[in-house]
């Protein structure tokens, strides 16, 4: 119920006038959100690669209605790209796009446009792209400007929500393909995903089931130890050595279980994200995971007891889901 009502509110425009306004917020927010500027962003990669981790760089906005934020979102991501390219961290950085910052509810056609300049940026730095993948009605406009990017750019990622009843086929279809795996973070109707934790956890492994079973990347993206678990026996039972999948945790979240499973050999991948438009990105990840709730109601002085729900401690990020 908890998590329902912040997805709701993550698009309501006057609660985020009411949110973005509250003084401690910033403090909040800035657990999740590297910062605002390409400097802040190239710092958290410099310094999260340096100890052994990976990243993928999300510049915050989504749903852009005009040409010109397109255009926009485009122009900061080429400048990402170029900013990360002289510290030589090649596939280790990545960045992930939403197709609707870059076009997508004006025309596939620009998207896909905006999109291919962001991969040419990517390969002259030698990074890849992952599409991070929005709500359901966006998701076949997503895979299809992800078949025309990879006509040019076979290395290009799309994330698939283990949520939506149609991702085991998408998974089966993409199972050769770079793969970031989430759990969904928009609020979809009953028609068309998972109502229940234990149904989308079922419906993760499913997916990871395929996806470990193939020949592509799969990225693991979650912050659930039995999930985790369950990724390392599909692995040696496919005898997957371990370059060849990746874990993807969210900047700011469990940066402890980061480290050690880096410490012990795995690939993991820090998702970053930074900008100005944080709302949305921040209000989800608090739908995700009771705790982050009580982390932010504590920050304003409000008592947090009967929102933490320690069972829902380990959930997974999307996207972004988490993109």
């Amino acid at each position: 119920m908890l998590g329902s009502t912040l997805l709701a509110v993550s698009r309501n425009p006057l609660a985020r006038k009411a949110v973005t306004a509250l003084p401690p917020t910033r403090r909040v927010v800035d657990r999740f959100v590297a910062g605002e500027a390409t400097a802040d962003a190239v710092a958290a990669a410099d310094r999260l690669t340096r100890s052994g981790l990976m990243v993928t760089i999300d510049h915050l906005g989504e749903e852009v209605r005009d040409t010109d934020a397109a255009v926009a979102t485009t122009k900061a991501y080429v400048e990402l790209l170029g900013a990360l390219a002289p510290l030589g961290l090649g596939h280790r950085a990545e960045v992930s796009v939403k197709l609707s910052a870059v076009g997508q509810a004006l025309d596939d056609a620009m998207a896909l446009e905006h999109a291919r300049e962001i991969c040419e940026a990517a390969l002259s730095a030698g990074a890849t792209v992952t599409l991070d993948m929005e709500d359901h009605t966006t998701v076949d406009s997503t895979l299809g400007i992800l078949r025309d990017l990879r006509a040019d750019f076979s290395d290009v990622g799309v994330a698939v929500q283990a949520y939506l009843f149609r991702s085991e086929a998408d998974c089966h279809d993409l199972r050769d393909s770079r793969v970031r795996l989430v759990k969904g973070a928009y609020r979809e109707p009953a028609s068309v995903a998972y109502q229940k934790k234990n149904d989308v956890d079922l419906a993760y492994v499913r997916c990871l089931k395929v996806l470990m079973a193939g020949a592509g990347h799969p990225m693991v993206a979650t912050h659930d130890d039995r999930l985790i678990s369950i990724a390392e026996l599909l692995a040696d039972r496919h005898d997957r050595p371990r370059d060849t999948y990746e874990y993807q945790m969210l900047y700011g979240i469990r940066t402890d279980k980061q480290q050690a499973l880096a410490n012990s050999g795995a690939l993991v991948r820090v998702y970053v994200p930074y900008g100005d438009d944080w709302y949305g990105y921040f209000m989800r990840r608090l739908a995700e995971r009771p705790a982050n709730v009580a982390f932010f109601l504590r920050s304003l002085g409000v008592g947090t007891l009967p929102l933490v729900n320690k069972r829902d401690s380990n959930s997974s990020h999307t996207g972004r889901r988490t993109s």
